[in-house]
């Protein structure tokens, strides 16, 4: 026999005397599960995909809270390695996020990029996102024999070394690291403002070409930190060589990227 358990999500209340542990509590979506214990069907399954549906038809939106494991395994009466078990699928699925001692909560939509020549910054706007950069460092500093011979410098020429957290709609996204000669540097002010891209172009310098390299890696504690993921969450990596139309080389870039909330995307042609 299925056993049906129907609880709403809440939105906040509108009491100015609520207290923020009750404004959580409020937020907390639980949400229609029918389970049946005689189906072949796992149960963590049975639980994942009435979750899975109600954040894809935009019932439930992003930044929303999902009731913890522990209370859903009271809840539905199953264990809490089941309970667990459907929302680390959710999590595989990049359609949540969770993070010790803050909870589950629906991710944003996720972000397809195309492989084309373009800053991420004009990428999540053409994809309907706000997108935000808050700099976390800049120096001039020589570079390192690799960097001189990829961005073809003089042995200890001087560098601009930035590094950069964009944000779609205010969820931290990408950590971009950046090193690019001193005669098209931007400014810090600038960076936190407009994309890279958008940078060089105000400069005059317009970017013909790259060459690309995408990979993947867990994240470092430091890394995990900045992103808001847990150290080991995999990672998206991209490294970038870019050059002008004379084929001079003008940015070296070393990006990180969460895969719950972004990808690449590829065409493909037959011979």
């Amino acid at each position: 026999m299925d056993e049906v358990v129907h609880l709403d999500y809440q939105k906040p209340s509108d009491d100015p005397t609520e207290t923020s542990e009750e404004a959580n509590m409020e937020q907390t979506y639980s949400p229609l599960i029918t389970i049946d214990r005689a189906s072949g069907t796992p149960l963590y399954e049975q639980i994942a995909v009435p979750i899975e549906a109600a954040i894809l038809s935009g019932e439930l939106p992003a930044g929303a809270m999902i009731e913890d494991e522990v209370s859903m395994a009271n809840r539905l009466d199953v264990a809490r390695p089941t309970a667990r078990r459907a929302l680390q699928e959710l999590a595989a699925k990049g359609l949540v996020t969770r993070r010790r001692g803050v909870g589950t909560r629906v991710t944003p939509p996720h972000v397809h990029r195309p492989m084309k020549l373009s800053s991420l910054n004009e990428d999540l706007s053409e994809a309907g996102f706000q997108p935000s950069t808050k700099v976390l460092h800049y120096q001039v500093r020589p570079a390192t024999p690799e960097e001189a011979t990829e961005l073809e410098l003089a042995p200890d020429d001087a560098v601009l070394s930035i590094s950069r957290i964009r944000y779609a709609d205010d969820h931290p996204l990408a950590l971009l690291t950046n090193v690019m000669p001193l005669d098209v540097a931007p400014t810090w002010q600038e960076l936190g403002t407009v994309g890279l891209y958008q940078c060089l172009h105000d400069r005059g310098v317009e970017i013909a070409s790259a060459t690309q390299d995408v990979g993947a890696r867990g994240a470092s504690a430091d890394e995990s930190g900045i992103l808001g993921d847990q150290p080991g969450t995999p990672l998206l990596t991209m490294h970038r060589v870019s050059r002008t139309s004379d084929g001079r080389p003008v940015e070296l870039g070393n990006h990180i990227y969460r895969p719950s909330l972004y990808s690449f995307k590829f065409s493909l042609f037959s011979a």
